[in-house]
């Protein structure tokens, strides 16, 4: 049964763990990928297991090769344990965005975020100070005030903040690549990658306010921060903005690049064959249906939208 507050029970994230790590790693067989299907199937909850827990894809596909290869063979020797579980999660916090916090939806050790978001979820709303907060999907933030400053921290994923500007105290805002701060900014950050995407829309904001050299960041200006503190201006090929309004904006963006960026939008695997990686995508989508993006893929490209469930996509060649 789903626990009180609505998430998986730890039973069926386990397992969820286990084919993450034989899907993302293995040459998937007709019979496993029937395995897979009754697996989702055979209990109210898997669904929900499966969604929250795929959304460590991008981590585990960042891990080295053999130690992935080793991962997946002794899941097929025997079911993974808890503590093997708990041991490849740990692996992921040094290398990837767990770093921060465990992911909330598995239900493990955390920062107890105030607000979160599961996948292709996003939130808005207002803060006791009255600056505007918009969320995007799998993302998380804690958020503090007290009488000399407001502080948001960035935990993991994507964060919109439009600062009052009535108010005069400062706003910190503390990432894994370091700290900023604005009075009256309205402001994007995304972790990526790379580290950190900051793109400001109005207002001023101090990237790394406490180093020998802070850099002021000025209305349109675009970056990208590395983990090393290396500031980098960006030229997009999507409008970094457009969830904030429910739409992926794109121009010219190669089809691979396209399907990354949607599939931040939609539980399990989506993939995209070499074949058509390098098509071009333009046009403005709707993240309120990712599958009829899909379709209108289909339409508009010479390719294919497979379905083999509902949470393992691919799109090749028409």
């Amino acid at each position: 049964m789903p626990t009180p507050d609505g998430k998986p029970a730890q039973a069926q994230v386990d397992q969820a763990i286990d084919w993450l790590v034989k899907l993302r790693f293995d040459s998937p067989s007709p019979r496993t990928e029937q395995q897979f299907q009754r697996w989702l199937s055979s209990h109210p909850d898997n669904p929900l297991a499966w969604q929250r827990v795929s959304t460590l894809g991008e981590e585990l596909a960042g891990l080295p090769k053999g130690l992935s290869r080793r991962t997946l063979d002794g899941s097929q020797r025997q079911r993974v344990s808890r503590r093997d579980h708990l041991k490849l999660l740990g692996l992921l916090a040094v290398g990837g965005s767990l770093g921060w916090a465990a992911r909330e939806p598995l239900g493990l050790p955390q920062l107890l975020a105030d607000s979160s978001t599961a996948t292709g979820e996003r939130r808005q709303w207002q803060g006791s100070d009255g600056s505007r907060i918009q969320l995007n999907t799998a993302s998380a933030i804690d958020l503090r005030y007290d009488a000399q400053q407001r502080q948001l921290q960035l935990i993991q994923g994507e964060v919109s903040l439009d600062s009052n500007p009535n108010d005069n105290r400062p706003f910190h805002i503390d990432t894994r690549i370091g700290p900023l701060t604005t009075f009256d900014g309205q402001l994007l950050l995304r972790e990526n990658s790379q580290g950190l995407l900051l793109s400001v829309r109005r207002g001023e904001v101090t990237l790394f306010p406490g180093s020998a050299v802070p850099r002021q960041v000025l209305p349109g200006e675009a970056l990208q921060v590395g983990s090393n503190g290396s500031i980098q201006a960006l030229a997009l090929r999507s409008d970094p903005w457009g969830w904030t309004d429910g739409v992926l904006s794109v121009q010219q963006m190669p089809l691979a690049e396209f399907v990354a960026e949607l599939g931040r939008y939609r539980p399990g695997l989506l993939r995209c064959a070499p074949e058509v990686a390098g098509l071009k995508v333009s046009g403005t989508f709707q993240l309120a249906d990712t599958g009829q993006i899909l379709q209108l893929l289909s339409r508009s490209l010479p390719v294919r939208v497979d379905y083999r469930t509902r949470y393992w996509v691919s799109i090749a060649a028409a």
